[in-house]
């Protein structure tokens, strides 16, 4: 199964080992569940966890978090965007993480934002847009 994540559901793995965020990065590290990433959507992990205030939050240094990054390329499916797509999201900064959904064949965008993403034009995407909660229940009931 394919997943993209959402930068949100990254950062609340890094910070708490107790809760869905968390098991589902686990699972993306154990090969569980297969990452979608691009270039863009790795832009925007690497922006905003290396913030010094995040990286005082996640008790890491810049090279942990590059670490981090690079096991979770080597780990993932690679997907180049060719096209942009605009749904006209509440937040101009998500549509990134629409796209690489969209192209790599994602079968959830897993997000603490949910509701952000109900609001553009893009009606009929492939993928279905889930709480981390939300989809490591159905992971588990479907998965473990």
């Amino acid at each position: 199964m394919v997943i993209t994540l959402d930068t949100n559901t990254l950062l609340a793995a890094l910070l708490s080992q107790a809760g869905s965020s968390h098991r589902i990065l686990r699972l993306i590290l154990e090969e569980e569940l297969r990452l979608a990433i691009s270039t863009p959507v790795l832009f925007e992990y690497e922006d905003v966890l290396k913030r010094e205030n995040i990286l005082n939050k996640i008790n890491m240094s810049p090279g942990q978090v590059e670490d981090l990054l690079d096991l979770l390329v080597l780990l993932a499916d690679k997907c180049s965007v060719y096209y942009r797509l605009r749904p006209n999201l509440l937040d101009e900064n998500d549509n990134i993480f629409v796209e690489c959904a969209f192209t790599s064949n994602s079968q959830y965008l897993i997000t603490s934002n949910t509701k952000d993403f109900h609001f553009g034009r893009l009606k009929s995407h492939p993928f279905k847009v889930l709480t981390p909660g939300d989809f490591y229940y159905l992971w588990r009931r479907d998965y473990a």
